[in-house]
């Protein structure tokens, strides 16, 4: 394949409710550069994930002018999605420990870059459960909840647990041994006994916050 045979998905958006991402990984510098030159020929914002910090900063200078560009997230963002209509709804994004910060950041990115502001609560995994305890009633404020958890994901149970509002759970690829990868989060995910829950891919921050601006749409539409 070269550099020309890519071929984006403009009007995604238009069919499904949310626009097409670049999935940096695997693609080289040139099909980066190219798709943000076609982004930006078209007037077009666009979203990159997986665009690791050395492929960024080996993009030529003139790819990386009016990027906004998050090392840790592994996110690139040309422009925002126009905001609309101020929706009534908010999500709020939930990480069990620092280490899964770059999952849960993409997430927020993700909904940044489509207009919608979602704060991030951090360290509050059940090892301390005084420290999500002390922050539940923030947490409950909110109508969808992105949960961030590796190791062996006892956030999502314990969270789906005490709050009305759906979880996504996301399980991280942090842990030692038999964490094996996330595989532990993901299958604590989908073994739960909390009713609610629903399960993206290990490491899916990008595919959590897509899934949580589908339900905010759903929600805003029916109010």
């Amino acid at each position: 394949m070269t550099v020309a045979d890519f071929i984006m998905d403009w009007e995604r958006e238009t069919r499904t409710g949310v626009p097409e991402a670049v999935f940096c990984a695997g693609k080289t510098l040139d099909d980066i550069a190219a798709i943000v030159a076609a982004a930006r020929a078209q007037d077009r914002p666009l979203l990159l994930t997986r665009l690791s910090p050395d492929a960024w900063a080996s993009l030529p200078e003139a790819n990386r002018a009016g990027l906004d560009y998050d090392a840790r997230s592994r996110t690139a963002c040309l422009g925002r999605r126009n905001a609309g209509p101020a929706s009534p709804r908010s999500v709020v994004i939930v990480a069990a420990g620092t280490s899964d910060l770059g999952v849960a950041l993409e997430a927020q990115r993700t909904l940044w870059f489509h207009s919608i502001d979602a704060p991030l609560i951090a360290d509050v995994g059940v090892a301390g459960l005084w420290r999500l305890m002390s922050r539940i009633e923030d947490i409950r404020r909110h109508d969808v909840v992105i949960a961030v958890a590796g190791m062996e994901g006892a956030l999502f149970s314990v969270l789906a647990g005490l709050v009305k509002a759906p979880v996504i759970a996301v399980p991280t690829s942090v842990g030692y041994g038999v964490a094996a990868g996330g595989q532990a989060a993901l299958s604590s995910a989908l073994a739960s006994c909390s009713p609610g829950i629903a399960t993206v891919n290990i490491d899916g921050g990008f595919s959590a916050a897509t899934l949580a601006k589908k339900i905010l749409g759903i929600s805003s539409s029916k109010t």
